[in-house]
């Protein structure tokens, strides 16, 4: 979600500032950036260690509500995201919202885009205080999966943070990278998209998910007849 269908780091990153700051302490754009695609209570401790006086949870909540106030003046939609979207739902084909925001930011967002979309945008979500373990981990994703009753291998992910496209890419789903605020590297073991989503088409990810379904057929097949 966060930095994929919505450009909020720069709002996170506000929240974070403010925060810290009135607790005394420093916080940076580097610092933000750290946090990208991190998992909210891995962040609620880092800047609790910066002296922020409250537990972590008090520190997630706080930090949603002051991007919320944000969300609520203007939705920062990431080039391309919407349409892609909606040509998917057009297709038929089902779709989860995987994030380690919580469930009312989720929420949010999609109600906003089911505003634009004229339709329900999902037809599932999986918050970060809905698994236990948050990205890298594959939790959150295998759970979408789980609860979309579809094999994961038979899944698309759409990420752009390096701990979120591990959590794809190690839950078994033919994942795409595609790099905002944080670089991330090239890699056999995803789809690397760097110039965003504005020129992918939903065709465009069928054919790249047909295309690794059917080379990991081949590495099994070869695998097996030399054993």
């Amino acid at each position: 979600m966060d930095g994929t269908l919505v450009d909020t780091e720069p709002y996170w990153l506000v929240a974070e500032t403010e925060l810290v700051t009135e607790w005394g302490g420093t916080w940076t754009h580097d610092d933000g950036m750290e946090l990208v695609g991190q998992g909210l209570w891995s962040s609620a401790l880092i800047i609790q260690s910066r002296g922020v006086g409250l537990e972590p949870q008090q520190i997630i909540d706080a930090l949603t509500d002051r991007v919320l106030d944000q969300i609520a003046e203007h939705v920062p939609w990431r080039p391309g995201a919407r349409e892609l979207l909606g040509e998917v739902r057009r297709a038929g084909i089902r779709t989860a919202l995987v994030t380690m925001s919580i469930r009312r930011m989720a929420d949010t967002i999609a109600g906003a885009l089911e505003s634009e979309l004229g339709g329900p945008a999902f037809d599932i979500i999986v918050a970060g205080d809905e698994v236990e373990r948050p990205k890298p981990y594959p939790d959150a994703y295998l759970r979408a999966a789980e609860l979309l009753d579809v094999p994961i291998a038979d899944c698309v992910a759409v990420e752009d943070s390096e701990p979120g496209v591990a959590a794809a890419v190690a839950s078994g789903a033919t994942t795409f990278a595609v790099p905002f605020h944080v670089p991330i590297p090239p890699s056999t073991a995803y789809e690397l998209l760097e110039d965003g989503l504005a020129q992918v088409r939903a065709a465009d990810l069928l054919a790249a998910h047909a295309a690794r379904r059917a080379a990991r057929s081949a590495s099994d097949t070869t695998t097996e007849a030399t054993r």
